[in-house]
């Protein structure tokens, strides 16, 4: 396991703890933080002595405000199509984990922060908690699978 810096991982009794620990950010998801979340996803997915995990933010603000603005603003348009492949691989990664995986959503759970908390078996939320998709306001898509998440959690409506 390589030394994690925008992550806290413990490992307590059978659950794997994950904690999103950029508060200065409100947990904003740069690449470093999405390879961190995969690479401790595939450990607790190993690891036979864990039979969950739990996801949660540091801080009380936010659970993860999305994706790092300031990174993606200077990202080429290869470098953005690669850092949405590796949020997709991540996210699926969570959802596909073979093991429950708990969001416990404190605070804002906005763009890709609402995104890992989708592809999460169940979602646990405080009164403060805030999810959704402020991306499309800008003419973007939820880039990790929201799109397709979001309607098989709440369903298609009718109209």
């Amino acid at each position: 396991m390589p030394i994690l810096q925008h992550l806290i991982y413990e490992k307590k009794v059978s659950i794997a703890y994950v904690s999103i620990n950029r508060p200065r950010s409100l947990n904003a998801l740069n690449r470093a933080t999405m390879e961190e979340i995969r690479s401790v996803m595939e450990d607790a997915r190993d690891d036979d002595a864990i039979r969950g995990v739990i996801v949660t933010g540091a801080g009380d603000e936010a659970f993860a405000a999305g994706a790092d603005i300031t990174e993606i603003a200077s990202l080429s348009p290869i470098q953005a199509e690669a850092f949405t492949r590796c949020g997709q691989a991540t996210l699926d990664l969570i959802e596909q984990l073979g093991k429950p995986v708990i969001a416990a959503v404190n605070g804002f759970a906005l763009g890709g922060g609402s995104e890992v908390a989708m592809a999460c078996t169940l979602r646990l939320a405080t009164e403060n908690a805030a999810f959704g998709q402020p991306e499309v306001k800008l003419g973007a898509i939820p880039g990790f699978g929201g799109t397709q998440r979001l309607p098989r959690l709440v369903g298609k409506g009718s109209f």
